[in-house]
């Protein structure tokens, strides 16, 4: 633990997983210049580590560990510095950057286009889609993953999974249209509680006037979904980014021949699942039956 000389008790959170820099990422540049801010911030009000630490109720290890830029800061962390340096909200605003800091670097870039986005069409074949998982659900999921993630690899992954979540409270908020394969939502992936869970999710979600959900019931077999996930992500700008598993291998693609692709496969998987209404309808007696 990053505990430093009397620090039994503090609220350090040193133990936790994936709050650590891996000084190879990109990112570690970003999060040493915000410890050096926080560095100087402290400098300016005259504490020395050791009284900022009572002041604030954290270890000297931890804090020296954040200001060199090799732990990404808490958002408590920072709002409790805020406060204590009378900083006016100018460092508890750092807390959306900290945060982003934590994810790995495909999530980064994947959460800076839903960021972006004003209209998502997701269609998933093998598990629930990222967006729509509950906490549980995400980790018996990415537990399932061979080789296995390490401890902190797996907090670290369910953490920027359900911050990516945060898109359904954007002002103004896209338009969202998910269409999930029958098979999705009876793996009882977790067990059964954590599914029962993850389908009361998906019909709180469904409740949002921007958002569709629509389910693709396992006997209807003529439709081209068969390739695999199909995500359309369409822009203010007027522009657009898709990505296929069956298609491009893989890769997100934004070329207008490639999108005409999967907007017209999209399009069709939409037409023949099921109508919002008997979807909530069908997700209700899928939660009754487990």
């Amino acid at each position: 633990m990053d505990v430093g000389r009397g620090d039994v008790g503090r609220n350090d959170g040193a133990d936790e997983p994936g709050w650590d820099v891996d000084p190879e990422d990109e990112i570690s540049a970003v999060v040493e210049m915000a410890g050096h801010h926080l560095k100087l911030r402290r400098e300016a009000a005259g504490l020395r580590v050791a009284e900022f630490g009572e002041a604030i109720g954290y270890g000297e290890d931890l804090i020296r560990k954040i200001e060199r830029g090799a732990r990404i800061p808490r958002p408590e962390y920072l709002d409790k510095v805020d406060e204590v340096l009378g900083a006016g909200g100018l460092v508890s605003a750092m807390k959306k950057e900290m945060r982003e800091a934590r994810y790995p670097k495909k999530v980064r870039e994947l959460a800076k286009l839903e960021e972006r986005a004003v209209e998502l069409g997701l269609y998933s074949n093998h598990n629930i889609h990222g967006l729509l998982q509950t906490y549980e659900f995400a980790r018996a999921l990415l537990g399932t993953r061979r080789p296995a993630y390490s401890d902190e690899e797996l907090e670290r992954l369910v953490a920027a999974r359900m911050a990516r979540q945060s898109i359904f409270e954007r002002s103004p908020a896209p338009e969202f249209s998910f269409v999930q394969e029958e098979v999705t939502l009876r793996r009882p992936i977790g067990g059964t509680m954590v599914l029962r869970r993850q389908l009361e999710r998906l019909l709180e979600v469904g409740e949002l006037r921007n958002v569709e959900i629509q389910v693709m019931p396992t006997v209807c077999g003529d439709h081209p979904g068969t390739g695999g996930l199909i995500e359309l992500l369409k822009f203010g700008d007027g522009t657009a980014m898709g990505r296929s598993d069956g298609e491009f291998g893989g890769r997100p693609v934004s070329d207008l021949r490639q999108l005409r692709i999967l907007e017209l496969r999209y399009g069709i998987i939409r037409a023949r699942a099921l109508p919002p209404r008997e979807s909530r309808a069908f997700i209700e007696q899928v939660l009754g039956e487990t």
